[in-house]
């Protein structure tokens, strides 16, 4: 199977580890020192930000925007301790991660200093000019662009330079998985900033909650084209008669944002502003307990959504706490297993019985094979069933299908051929649709190999539906059909 070629900044980005980029010795300041001698100090060593430590252990983050918003504006007092003016919680990265996952954290959350820690130990600190200068045109810079929007017009424009981007990263050969990660982390960054300014406007959120990706999103698999797939959970605090408006219309004004910038409303409905997936803990707990004893076929339609789920916005810890009781109860309960394993064999590849292509006969789109729903989907599907049989907690396609190599559900093998066809498939996709777009048609998913494939790449592109069909038939010879 072809690879990718890898001559983008982001995919260098992905080959560069994070340690490359620290250029000094952590700078660090006690959080009892005063202002006036934590900003002497960042003149001195000519830094834009100094760490706070106590102990061993990092505390707080002060930058040269602190001293100016917090201090200059605020006409505070220079001589009080330092840590009055710190960011705490601060993110961090491994010293192991690539420069890419920094990339992504920036964007993500509009940070611009990130320090990186060899286990709990503070070994540096990484800039998003550090990135830039591998990487000038990046999802950093757009994310930051999001993120100074004050209304929502402004992050529709903002928005639809995704799309000129996604289709830089197609003509630079950006590999796939990369891109998914970039649009993916701008939806984020999008939904991240449609929340701030609803909560602005309507005021503190009553109880805590936290704003889930699902689908594509939550898988960092998405592309420009695509709709939305979100939930709201909420703390067991939560009280319908006293808190069901703030958060119904918060859901609204987030919804309907993201439909503004181009992402449509879920056809199935499946969004936070519908009332069944803006729940409680509780009875998210209820949902998937039910859903996993009794996997009925619509248990079944929900659970290739809600299994998916990626924390975005507001208290992770709802969300982690939900995926660890699911990925439990999942891998326990065989009768769940067999039937997410009948599902991933639903979507059989578009192959005839002589193993060529099966293209769509009439219709709108005739002549096509859907990259989506018969090539890249069946592979999601098999991951998806991989991964709950593993227990492991990988949403990612991709990591998902190494986790399952690691466990040994699958050979090392078959995980790798599965990675290199749903790369191949899903560049496929992210091509055609920027050809599309560069001439002035709306994105879609149906190819037609014979026009815009070459005799090579339909070969491979054949080669990637078989070992589909392959892995499907494996499958349904472990679970016999009267489980599933």
């Amino acid at each position: 199977m072809p690879q990718p070629k890898t001559t983008d900044g982001h995919s260098n980005l992905i080959a560069t580890p994070v340690r490359s980029l620290i250029k000094r010795i952590p700078v660090s300041v006690s959080p009892d020192l005063s202002i006036l001698e934590a900003a002497r100090v960042m003149r001195a060593q000519r830094i834009s930000s100094v760490m706070l430590i106590e102990g061993d252990a990092l505390v707080g983050l002060v930058t040269d925007r602190d001293l100016r918003d917090r201090v200059v504006a605020e006409r505070l007092d220079v001589d009080r301790p330092v840590s009055d003016i710190a960011t705490r919680g601060v993110m961090t990265i491994g010293i192991e991660r690539s420069a890419f996952h920094a990339l992504l954290l920036m964007a993500r959350h509009h940070i611009h200093h990130v320090p990186v820690l060899d286990g709990r130990t503070v070994v540096g600190m990484i800039t998003s000019s550090d990135i830039a200068e591998h990487e000038s045109d990046s999802a950093v810079l757009l994310g930051g662009a999001i993120f100074e929007q004050t209304r929502l017009e402004g992050l529709v424009q903002a928005s639809a330079r995704i799309k000129t981007l996604q289709q830089r990263l197609a003509a630079t050969h950006t590999s796939a998985h990369a891109t998914g990660h970039v649009v993916s982390a701008l939806t984020d960054a999008l939904t991240t900033r449609l929340l701030q300014l609803a909560e602005a406007d309507l005021g503190p959120a009553p109880v805590e909650y936290a704003w889930v990706a699902a689908g594509s999103q939550g898988r960092n698999e998405q592309t420009a084209k695509s709709d939305q797939d979100n939930c709201l959970i909420l703390s067991d605090a939560y009280d319908e008669a006293l808190h069901g408006d703030y958060f119904r219309e918060l859901a609204s004004r987030v919804c309907d944002g993201l439909a503004a910038c181009g992402y449509v409303h879920c056809p199935g409905g499946m969004m936070a502003m519908t009332d069944a997936w803006r729940q409680p803990l509780s009875r998210w707990r209820v949902y998937f307990e039910r859903w996993i004893e009794m996997p009925e076929p619509e248990a079944l339609m929900l659970t290739g959504v809600f299994l998916d789920l990626r924390f975005v916005y507001g208290r992770p810890d709802l969300v982690d706490a939900l995926r660890a009781e699911v990925i439990e109860r999942a891998k326990n309960n065989k009768a769940f297993l067999a039937a997410l394993a009948g599902n991933a064999l639903v979507r059989q590849p578009p192959l005839n019985w002589l193993g060529r292509l099966a293209l769509i006969k009439g219709g709108e789109h005739d002549g096509t094979i859907d990259l989506k729903m018969h090539a890249t989907v069946p592979i999601t599907d098999l991951a998806r069933y991989y991964a709950y049989a593993a227990g492991s907690p990988a949403v990612n396609t991709r990591e998902r299908l190494e986790a399952a190599a690691q466990s040994g559900v699958v050979t090392e093998g078959q995980a790798r051929d599965l990675i290199d066809a749903f790369e191949f498939l899903c560049g496929l996709r992210l091509q055609h649709q920027a050809r599309l777009v560069s001439e002035g048609h709306n994105a879609d998913n149906f190819l037609d190999p014979e026009e815009e494939m070459s005799n090579f790449e339909r070969s491979h592109l054949r080669d990637a539906m078989k070992l589909i069909g392959t892995m499907q038939s494996a499958l349904a010879q472990a679970y016999p059909v009267n489980l599933i």
